[in-house]
């Protein structure tokens, strides 16, 4: 899991059970070893296994990472780490994001994550009426650049016990033929209080939605790339003398998971 997030503080450091060295002791303009990038992730024990969470330890006085924005940068960490998947949590806004792109002619981050090898993005929405309209605006977005709408899995969150919301059910309804595949996931308390603190205790149907998440997202990338999925492309290494490297630009707030 790739928090690429940077903000005054990080809830992961207080839920692994075996703390990791952080995103800190491997800097983006750095050369890294495997083992580096193992050292650097934390372990926390989830419901189908233990999980590797790379994020930021600092405490929040420190200020936030300059955590690179260019998903590429993310994909070589990844690759560096040796899994079988990841997850990156990213946070720009995607429609304003695609909008600005196109506006100043310049490449944009949702359609980076989506170019990365076997990338299937994830849009997360909660079940509430201006949540929804976002998602709307996103789909729309991407629909007119061409990003791989085909391809996407929309995970609408509820806020709340009782029914979906008239407006949640009626989004889930139109975008069953644009998108991959409409996940519900259902609100548990526990996730609530505790956030992903024991995460071996959420609820059953909660499970219940994580597992249909990620057959939702194995099954997209399997009618993209095939089954089983060929081998993916491990980046370059940088090279060992020092290069000059852009600045990283803290990431906009939002939404998207290849």
């Amino acid at each position: 899991m790739l928090d690429t997030a940077p903000r005054l503080a990080s809830p992961w450091p207080a839920w692994p059970d075996s703390p990791g060295s952080g995103l800190a002791s491997v800097p983006a303009d750095q050369p890294f070893t495997p083992a580096q990038v193992l050292a650097a992730a934390s372990r926390s024990r989830g419901p189908a296994g233990d999980w590797a969470v790379l994020t930021d330890h600092r405490e929040w006085s420190h200020g936030p990472l300059d955590l690179p924005a260019e998903p590429a940068a993310w994909y070589q960490l990844a690759s560096g780490g040796g899994w079988q998947a990841a997850v990156a949590d990213t946070c720009h806004p995607m429609a304003h994001d695609i909008v600005a792109a196109r506006t100043q002619g310049l490449p944009g981050l949702s359609a980076a994550w989506c170019s990365l090898p076997f990338a299937v993005p994830v849009l997360c929405a909660p079940t509430t009426g201006s949540g929804v309209a976002a998602l709307q605006t996103a789909v729309k977005a991407a629909s007119a650049e061409g990003l791989p709408l085909q391809r996407m899995v929309v995970a609408l969150t509820a806020t709340g016990e009782g029914r979906l919301p008239a407006a949640a059910k009626a989004a889930a309804t139109m975008l069953q033929s644009l998108v991959s595949a409409v996940v519900v996931v259902p609100f548990d308390p526990h996730i609530r209080i505790h956030g992903m603190a024991q995460s071996t205790r959420l609820g059953r149907r909660t499970a219940e939605a994580g597992a249909a998440l990620v057959a939702a997202v194995l099954a997209s990338a399997h009618r993209t790339w095939g089954n089983p999925l060929p081998p993916a492309p491990v980046p370059a290494g940088l090279p060992t003398e020092s290069v000059p490297v852009r600045p990283a630009q803290p990431a906009l707030e939002g939404v998207l998971t290849p």
